[in-house]
């Protein structure tokens, strides 16, 4: 027992000697003192902590998107080009779409999916149905199986060792530009009175045309556009065949609703997404100069999205249709491909950092809230005491 008693009274003096390293030592009850400016600090403080608290956890449930930087080793990829755009003041009959490599070459092996839907000039809906774009091509709305296939009709002085027979309006048409002869009047020839060719063009002109869909392009530098007439190569140039419509006529005002390289992701911003460009001429030349950065973005449930973010410049001058300098009527988009590529990857956000975010706000708003008090309490009693003083005297 006497062991115990000794035990005992260690014990309580190291609790003794322990008390010495207390920093936050105790007033007795009795003498402290409770007041109503204390009251409405605690309440304000107290709802400051609390606002403070759910802004500190809604941010730490929020994602954490961490960027990397690398250089761009992917190979053999395609590039996926998504369209709408609306020309308010282009029929779908004179527009036609084509994709160009860096050299000015048409592309092959293109995937693509382009529709063309007729709009009206407030911009609703003519037909119901969409037809589908073939690159570089204009669609025949003639039916030819139910002329003899081996016949050979006239090409209307236009013929060449190469092209003896025009059987369809298109060949007349690529027979006279060979020629380098003006294609003006199409009610004259037979074929394109036949194809109902004038009359598309006429029940057509005052309409728009909406454009939308997606190009798959090799993954090189190059571009694709949107330009009024029938596209061919002549002396390696692309060129656009546009005696049919005069120059005058050719308004290239357009509404960009989307155009991106790839699919979306969180927080993606394509610049050109609802572009309203209104032409103040005739025949003009509207330029986009992209930049294409290859992008890979990790979710946290390790899903990937491999897309491309882009930069963009725009230029616009009038374009006379003629080879040279001046250029084309028409919506060129020219892009490059960076050699870098950005990754970025989503991450929980450290628990400990939301930890050490409600510790700060708890201990500082308490230590602001304690300040205060005490100032307003001192104030008080210094004023109470003056005035009592004053009653005396």
């Amino acid at each position: 027992s006497r062991k115990w008693q000794q035990c005992f009274r260690g014990g309580m003096e190291a609790l003794r000697r322990l008390r010495q390293f207390d920093a936050y030592p105790k007033t007795l009850e009795d003498f402290r003192v409770k007041t109503g400016a204390g009251a409405l600090v605690t309440v304000v403080s107290s709802l400051i902590m609390l606002l403070l608290f759910f802004s500190e956890l809604q941010y730490y449930l929020t994602k954490e998107v961490h960027p990397e930087l690398y250089v761009d080793t992917s190979r053999g990829e395609k590039l996926k080009i998504n369209i709408d755009t609306i020309f308010p003041h282009m029929p779908c009959a004179y527009l036609s779409i084509d994709a160009m490599d860096v050299a000015g070459e048409q592309q092959l092996d293109v995937e693509h999916n382009l529709f063309k839907k007729r709009l009206d000039l407030v911009g609703n809906m003519v037909t119901p149905e969409v037809e589908k774009h073939v690159l570089g091509k204009q669609e025949e709305v003639f039916n030819s199986t139910r002329l003899d296939p081996d016949r050979c009709e006239s090409c209307y002085g236009a013929e060449s060792e190469d092209m003896k027979c025009c059987n369809t309006c298109a060949d007349v048409r690529e027979a006279y530009r060979r020629k380098g002869w003006a294609f003006k009047n199409a009610d004259t020839i037979e074929q394109c009175m036949r194809e109902g060719f004038t009359q598309k063009l006429q029940e057509q002109k005052n309409e728009g045309c909406q454009v939308y869909g997606f190009l798959e392009v090799n993954k090189v530098a190059g571009n694709f556009h949107f330009a009024p007439g029938k596209s061919f190569q002549q002396s390696h140039v692309h060129v656009h065949d546009l005696q049919t419509f005069g120059l005058d006529n050719i308004n290239m005002t357009h509404y960009i609703k989307r155009l991106s390289f790839g699919s979306d992701y969180p927080g993606i911003v394509n610049p050109l997404d609802g572009s309203n460009i209104t032409a103040q001429q005739a025949s003009m030349m509207f330029q986009y100069f992209v930049k294409i950065v290859p992008t890979i973005y990790v979710k946290l449930d390790g899903e990937v999205v491999r897309t491309n973010q882009f930069s963009v410049t725009r230029h616009e001058k009038v374009a006379n249709g003629l080879i040279g300098d001046q250029g084309l009527p028409g919506v060129f988009v020219l892009y490059e491909l960076s050699p870098m590529m950005v990754k970025f990857t989503e991450k929980h956000r450290s628990f400990t950092h939301f930890l050490t975010g409600v510790c700060a706000i708890i201990g500082g708003v308490f230590t602001v809230a304690s300040l205060i008090d005490s100032l307003i309490y001192h104030s008080a009693r210094a004023i109470q005491k003056k005035i009592e003083l004053g009653k005396a005297v």
